[in-house]
């Protein structure tokens, strides 16, 4: 029997080494239809991915109305042996979609407005804009001979190039433009119809998230050995964590910005109002570079109208920041990551890199888990050795003088 058993272990490995060689190759040389295949299904599965996310980041509001509203109720049913209470999740439920609707009918009643405004007066100022810049160039062209001089040269000698740009870069990317938004309203309708089912996706998720993450860790433990298990749980609950205060503290932080900027900005009566403060806060979800991406078009924007607002405006986002950096970051995020600022920027610039703007948010998180991960392991080892985890230990530092022993000459070792 034993080994019938080793001959079926055999044949089980043997044939999975040669379905992983198979899909290597045809991902790397042949019609690479296993990438095609799992493209196609995780666009389908997007409105699930949509509604996870949704119940995700709508998980804290529904646990605290529990915890604020039904307390007491909760803690009796637990004590019954039930993981909770379908009346009070469904009225905790009701109340976040009543917060979420309100705040999605205020968005769509009062910024929507405001922010078409701009971006009509943006379009219509367009050709003036142009004048303007026009009128800069050549003031300073006519003021310094010499740099007239050069970018004349510069044109001649770079006219072929740019000639070839223009027909083979710009003419296909403008096609594809163009294109694109053709048929912008059929994604436009898809996109709606991905939000209606992951929406109901997130209801039921929300719902039922102590029976759903009971279920993981019954799969979990039914997988893995129960040492292993724990590990697993661990580590999932280390990802947690990470995820959830810095993905929702970024989120809140750059809605809070965002409404600080447009009070301002109102109050201040700088020009596109509406339009640079979403710049501003959208922008601010990306650690370390959000502000100054959202800065710079917002400064040349307001540059077009007034100059000197243009520096008010620059004065201002620089005093938001630093509110932003020193008061209310910390405040909603805290040490959330457990990163340096070096780490932070290598894990924007390589999320960039790989996926855009989306990498350079998620980036972060990922290479925080990546850092706990390899930490555990490395103090794991160290404490097997039975050395030392701290890192001041490994700084070249015998000790502190108070420590160190003397010799019976008095000379210290």
């Amino acid at each position: 029997m034993s080994r019938k058993s080793s001959y079926v272990r055999m044949g089980l490995t043997v044939f999975l080494t040669v379905c992983a060689i198979l899909l290597f190759y045809d991902t790397l040389f042949g019609s690479r239809a296993a990438v095609i295949f799992g493209r196609q299904f995780i666009k389908a599965l997007q409105p699930v991915f949509l509604g996870a996310l949704i119940a995700y980041l709508l998980a804290p509001v529904v646990n605290f109305f529990e915890r604020k509203l039904f307390q007491s109720h909760l803690s009796r049913i637990r004590r019954q042996g039930k993981l909770s209470s379908r009346r009070v999740r469904a009225v905790s439920l009701l109340m976040t979609w009543i917060i979420v609707c309100a705040a999605g009918y205020l968005l769509a009643s009062f910024l929507l407005p405001e922010l078409y405004k701009s971006v009509v007066q943006l379009i219509s100022s367009a050709e003036s804009y142009y004048l303007t810049v026009r009128g800069w160039v050549e003031r300073l062209l006519e003021s310094n001979p010499q740099v007239e001089s050069w970018v004349t040269e510069q044109l001649n000698i770079y006219y072929k190039d740019i000639q070839t740009w223009l027909t083979r870069e710009v003419l296909p990317q403008a096609t594809t433009l163009m294109t694109a938004l053709s048929g912008g309203i059929v994604s436009a309708l898809n996109f709606l119809l991905d939000l209606l089912v992951g929406v109901m996706v997130s209801v039921y998720l929300l719902a039922t998230k102590e029976r759903c993450a009971a279920s993981a860790r019954k799969i979990v433990c039914g997988l893995f050995s129960r040492a292993n298990a724990g590990w697993v749980l661990r580590a999932v609950k280390k990802v947690d964590e990470i995820f959830s205060g810095f993905v929702r503290g970024k989120l809140l932080d750059s809605l809070i910005i965002g409404i600080l900027c447009f009070i301002c900005c109102s109050i201040f009566g700088f020009p596109y109002t509406p339009l640079v403060s979403v710049i501003v806060g959208v922008t601010n979800v990306i650690p370390f570079f959000g502000p100054f991406l959202g800065a710079i078009p917002s400064i040349f924007l307001i540059l077009l109208v007034s100059p000197l607002q243009a520096v008010y405006f620059a004065l201002f986002v620089l005093a938001l920041q630093q509110l932003d950096g020193n008061v209310i970051g910390p405040l909603i995020l805290g040490d959330k990551t457990g990163i340096s600022s070096l780490w932070v920027i290598i894990a924007i610039l390589v999320g960039g890199s790989f996926f855009g703007v989306a990498g350079m948010f998620f980036g972060v998180p990922v290479c925080a888990c990546l850092l706990s991960l390899v930490n555990f392991i490395v103090e794991t080892r160290l404490r097997r050795r039975e050395m030392p985890v701290e890192t001041e230990a490994y700084s070249g530092v015998v000790g502190k003088p108070e420590e160190r022993e003397e010799k019976p000459d008095g000379k210290q070792p």
